[in-house]
């Protein structure tokens, strides 16, 4: 199981390091939004420095994350089915939109930092939050780009299946990431708020692990 996923994995990064206009394409569309907050902004308060981050993440989570699967041709798809099991190839998805998603939401805050100043009083733990909240992101728009790419290649699906999702995951994110601009917390609640965001990530892991097999005989 290990090497399959294994090859399917550097399969996915080679084929990204050969196809590199779809990551230029989201570098650019991170920069020059992040250029145009500098311009408009110049130097914004902690609090709507936060959520424009988080906001730009989405996008970024959404165009970057999306396209692995609505990228695959459907005879790819039964190349695949030949040749992997479902959770081999769900988990190597998973595993490579973790990837790709960490490194663009680095490159991101790299960008806000030049750009847009550095209000933060631990910088440390704002990456580490970062790194959390990517992987949380990606794992729950895999799992919605695995359904949307079976329905027809409908992109609409994964915008309205995402929505409920997304948007309380988002606000915890955000929540948590206060922290980090030295906001107190009370006693127990930094420590509820990362559980909670864990618990979350480890339900929609199991779930992709469980359903896409369905999705995958379909």
């Amino acid at each position: 199981m290990l090497k399959t996923v294994f090859a399917l994995l550097k399969k996915d990064l080679l084929l990204e390091l050969r196809q590199q206009h779809s990551f230029y394409g989201i570098l650019l569309y991170v920069a020059s939004t992040i250029f145009v907050l500098y311009l408009s902004l110049n130097n914004p308060e902690a609090d709507v420095w936060n959520a424009l981050f988080w906001i730009i993440q989405l996008f970024v989570c959404v165009n970057a994350v999306a396209k692995s699967f609505l990228q695959e041709s459907r005879g790819r798809m039964l190349y695949f089915y030949s040749i992997a099991g479902a959770r081999e190839f769900i988990i190597a998805k998973l595993i490579y939109n973790i990837i790709l998603m960490l490194l663009m939401s680095l490159m991101s805050l790299g960008l806000f930092f030049l750009l847009l100043k550095n209000p933060l009083t631990n910088p440390f733990q704002f990456v580490g939050i970062v790194c959390m909240g990517s992987i949380s992101l990606s794992l729950v728009f895999t799992l919605l780009a695995a359904i949307a790419a079976k329905a027809q290649q409908n992109a609409a699906l994964m915008a309205i299946l995402g929505f409920p999702l997304i948007v309380p995951q988002l606000l915890l994110i955000i929540r948590l990431s206060k922290v980090a601009f030295g906001e107190m917390f009370r006693d127990g609640a930094l420590l509820n708020l990362t559980l909670l965001i864990i618990g979350f990530d480890i339900m929609v892991l199991v779930l992709s692990i469980i359903l896409f097999p369905f999705l995958w005989k379909d």
